[in-house]
């Protein structure tokens, strides 16, 4: 990353404590989000995959401080933010998110969903607030003329895009889409996907961009960070990860991606990931993972460089991988 980042996490942790065992006895805590950081570069777009439960959403609304942060540092052009500061950063990221059919109040009328943030942060006045309404609804594709319609008369793609003009209203930096299109057909997905990549082009937006599906994220990102269980085990180039997977939880989602160049045997995980409040004990992916070994159960992995600009969390990360570079990176091992 050459540029100065736009936004820093250094060791973010979202943790929910349990309920009182029996007799008052701590039992613990859900590790929701467990010692996550990353940098953004300003106009760079991060993607965040992972399976459902694995923390990105939660990752999410504690970068916002929607959750409050157990612990660790959130920066935003360099300035540390707080909980008491948090609208100083809500005013330069905003949020997309996956439900088009739950996200849009119901009984409000478009023009005043999407002006909402507007009078939030009172900014302009009646008259420039309808002009930027409208703009807004161009931009996004909708018919400014439909700004007194409700929420129940536009098809799903029609209010997703209804959120990412809301999310727009105010002039952020950075855009936070949550499974933005995971709840629409993939024709539709398709559409939503090339309008907000021209809106980042024109308007020099930052994204991270989260999502389950590992093909809509390479599509959609410069990097990508791959979340197990709260922690990130794999981070690099969005081509880096795709076509040269370090993690074996890495190999295995780029194994379920539909493609005509990857036509490898899908690597099938045993069982399910374990539960936030009990992790196993080491590398909290072992108990699915088949390169498994006695060090695996004893010492959990550092999240470390393996390769230029690659990071992952795994004893043997370089094991099977093939080219020059992995047999450099062993020779110095």
């Amino acid at each position: 990353m050459t540029q100065a980042p736009l936004l820093e996490v250094r060791d973010l942790t979202k943790h929910y404590p349990l309920r009182k065992g029996l007799f008052g006895r701590d039992s613990g805590a859900l590790r929701a989000v467990d010692g996550v950081s990353f940098a953004l570069a300003p106009g760079e777009t991060l993607g965040l995959v992972g399976e459902s439960g694995c923390g990105k959403s939660t990752l999410v609304k504690t970068l916002l401080f929607l959750e409050p942060p157990t612990g660790g540092e959130i920066r935003y052009g360099g300035e540390l933010v707080t909980a008491a500061d948090a609208s100083r950063l809500r005013r330069q990221a905003q949020i997309v998110f996956q439900d088009p059919y739950t996200s849009l109040p119901p009984r409000m009328r478009v023009a005043e969903i999407i002006a909402d943030p507007l009078r939030i942060h009172r900014i302009g006045d009646r008259a420039s607030t309808q002009r930027r309404v409208r703009l807004l609804m161009q931009e996004v594709g909708l018919n400014p003329e439909r700004g007194g319609d409700y929420p129940f008369q536009f098809s799903g793609g029609q209010r997703q895009r209804i959120g990412i003009a809301r999310a727009l209203a105010i002039e952020p930096s950075l855009l936070l889409l949550d499974e933005a299109v995971s709840a629409l057909d993939v024709s539709v997905q398709a559409q939503v996907l090339n309008l907000l990549r021209d809106l980042q082009e024109r308007h020099r937006l930052t994204y991270i961009f989260i999502s389950h599906d590992l093909g809509v994220v390479r599509y959609m990102s410069d990097r990508i960070a791959v979340m197990y269980l709260g922690k990130i085990v794999e981070q690099g180039s969005a081509a880096g990860v795709y076509e040269r997977p370090l993690h074996p939880y890495t190999r295995a989602l780029v194994s379920a991606v539909p493609s005509l160049r990857h036509r490898g045997q899908r690597i099938r995980l045993a069982g399910e990931p374990p539960k936030p409040t009990d992790p196993p004990s080491g590398c909290a992916f072992h108990p699915r993972c088949p390169m498994a070994r006695p060090v695996c159960t004893e010492q959990a992995p550092a999240l470390k460089e393996w390769l230029p600009g690659r990071l992952a969390a795994c004893h043997f990360a370089l094991e099977g991988l093939s080219g020059p570079e992995s047999a450099e990176q062993r020779g110095r091992a």
